[in-house]
C-alpha cells in the first residue's frame, strides 16, 4: 500500500540524481526553490520506503494566464516500482492541496517521451518543445486546478 507524506528537499535529491540526473552532481539536484516560502515536497512510500518523489514551488509561467501558479519539478520514480501508480497520487495530492489554497494552475517542464503521461492525468501542452542541455527535449505541461471539483 502507497502512503503520501510531506518530506524535506534533502529527502529528494538521492532519487532525483539516481534516476533524473545521473551524469551530474549531487550538488546539481538541488534546486533554486527548493526551500522558497510556499514550496513543499512530497514522497510516496511503499512499505516504508521512499519510492516516488515531487517538489512543487510557487511561480507562475508566461505560457499561462492562470495566477497564482505552482511549478512541479524533480518527480521521478525508483524503477522496479513504476508500476505501482505512485507519481501519479502525489501529482492528485498536490492538485487537491494547491487547489485548496485557491493556487489556479501548475505546471511543469516535462521531458519530450513522457509528455503522454502528463496528458493521461489531463495535463495539456503549451508552447513549442525546447531543449535543456545535458538533460534533453522538453515541452511545458500544465493543468488548472479548481475548476473540474
Amino acid at each position: 500500500m502507497l502512503e503520501v507524506k510531506t518530506i524535506s528537499a534533502e529527502d529528494t535529491y538521492e532519487i532525483r540524481h539516481r534516476i533524473l540526473r545521473p551524469h551530474q552532481s549531487i550538488e546539481q539536484c538541488k534546486y533554486e526553490q527548493d526551500h522558497a516560502e510556499g514550496s513543499f515536497h512530497l514522497g510516496a512510500f511503499f512499505e516504508g520506503t521512499l519510492i516516488s518523489i515531487a517538489s512543487f514551488s510557487p511561480q507562475n509561467q508566461p505560457l499561462l494566464t492562470e495566477s497564482p501558479a505552482y511549478r512541479l519539478r524533480g518527480m521521478a520514480t525508483l524503477e522496479g516500482y513504476r508500476d505501482q501508480k505512485a507519481g501519479s497520487m502525489l501529482i492528485k495530492h498536490a492538485e487537491q492541496k494547491l487547489a485548496e489554497k485557491g493556487v489556479q494552475a501548475v505546471w511543469c517542464n516535462a521531458r519530450q517521451h513522457v509528455k503522454g503521461y502528463y496528458a493521461k492525468l489531463g495535463w495539456e501542452e503549451r508552447g513549442e518543445p525546447f531543449e535543456i542541455p545535458g538533460i534533453g527535449t522538453h515541452i511545458v505541461m500544465c493543468k488548472k486546478l479548481g475548476t473540474s471539483r
